[in-house]
């Protein structure tokens, strides 16, 4: 019995390595085998700003009693600004049944929850939080070429732009506004920028955007975009963004994807140069020792509390445009392959955005 529980363990520890080399030598292979809808694309009407008047349609806003923007971590206290934050959150919508998210996937929903609670609480100190819920793509969109994969985009972004449009309407002509995205929420959020700020009325009231976990092309994208890398802490009307790993970093997924892609303006992609401003400096210096970050925030496994570490992840840019962070650090159970911490983004450097948002939002006012 001895003997037969050993060979059980070996072959379990066996399967587990193989598995981990597996999911080291073929990520994207298996990744597209355990989240690409094997199903053709299904078309849905459009929600109109007029849908996004109903609440349930929010992960946040302002008028709701409990809001996941509301979040504080310890020892920190609030605030009360005048911005408008519009965010838009990533992917969580993991299941390969649908292209696109059912809007009441509680699974989906839940994980949206979360992710908003750590990430938009950086801004709350600045003013009022809305945060749409949106038919995302679902992840296996984001993983290789695949026939389906820009309506699957254009629709979750039609959602977006109809959320946005009554966001404008609900805040108002005259508070500055401050912009926000992660990962897919960043995509969608260069396309709001170039569609609706870029050119537009609109741009004057742009205090800041934080266009954080999607690529931007400096030489393909920025121009479209209507906005300015943030070059000085008290810059305002300019676009924070970065992407973060660990070092060695293993980045080939996210160049091999950056480079089979085009550009805003209709250009490849590859070999172009992707944008990064240090979260630590406000973009004023391309790297930072640990010294000067405020504050790594550590959540606990449901992300409904957490604690801010000081000084423990520096940061600079480097190579095409990766935000490097030195040795990895256990924040939690949501690390990618190759040293990518796409999920913490936000959480590595929380006390310096929440500051570097305060900061641009009174050089705002203090210009106007």
């Amino acid at each position: 019995m001895a003997r037969k529980f050993l060979y059980l363990i070996v072959t379990l520890i066996v399967l587990v390595v193989a598995a981990l080399l597996a999911l080291r030598l073929w990520p994207q292979q298996l990744g597209r085998i355990a989240f690409v809808p094997g199903s053709a694309f299904e078309a849905a009407p459009a929600k109109s700003p007029a849908d996004y008047e109903a609440p349930a349609l929010w992960i946040a806003r302002p008028d709701m009693k409990v809001s996941p923007a509301h979040f504080l971590p310890k020892g920190v206290t609030s605030g009360k600004g005048e911005a408008a934050i519009f965010y838009i959150h990533p992917t969580t919508y993991l299941n390969r049944a649908h292209w696109n998210a059912p809007l009441d996937d509680a699974d989906a929903n839940e994980r949206a929850v979360m992710i908003t609670r750590m990430q938009t609480s950086v801004f709350n100190a600045a003013g009022d939080v809305w945060a749409p819920r949106y038919r995302q793509a679902t992840f296996g969109t984001f993983l290789g070429s695949n026939p389906n994969n820009g309506a699957a985009i254009k629709l979750a972004y039609a959602d977006v732009e109809a959320a946005f449009a009554a966001f404008l309407k609900q805040v108002g002509p005259d508070r500055p506004i401050i912009l926000a995205g992660h990962s897919q929420g960043s995509l969608h959020l260069t396309h709001l920028l170039k569609d609706h700020v870029a050119g537009q009325p609109l741009a004057k009231r742009i205090a800041a955007a934080y266009v954080v976990g999607w690529p931007i092309s400096v030489e393909n994208d920025l121009t479209s975009l209507g906005l300015m890398p943030c070059r000085r802490k008290d810059q305002t009307q300019c676009i924070m963004s970065w992407q973060s790993f660990a070092e060695p970093a293993e980045p080939d997924y996210l160049t091999s994807s950056f480079d089979a892609s085009k550009g805003m303006n209709g250009e490849s992609n590859a070999a172009t140069v992707m944008l990064c401003t240090n979260p630590l400096t406000g973009g004023t210096l391309p790297e930072a020792k640990a010294a000067l970050n405020a504050g790594t925030l550590k959540a606990d496994s449901e992300m409904k509390s957490g604690e801010l570490l000081p000084q423990l992840v520096p940061a600079r840019c480097a190579g095409r445009g990766l935000l490097l962070i030195g040795e990895p650090i256990d924040l939690g159970n949501y690390m990618m392959p190759g040293n990518n911490y796409h999920v913490y983004d936000y959480s590595l450097f929380w006390a310096n955005i929440r500051a570097d948002v305060a900061a641009r939002l009174a050089a705002f006012k203090a210009a106007k």
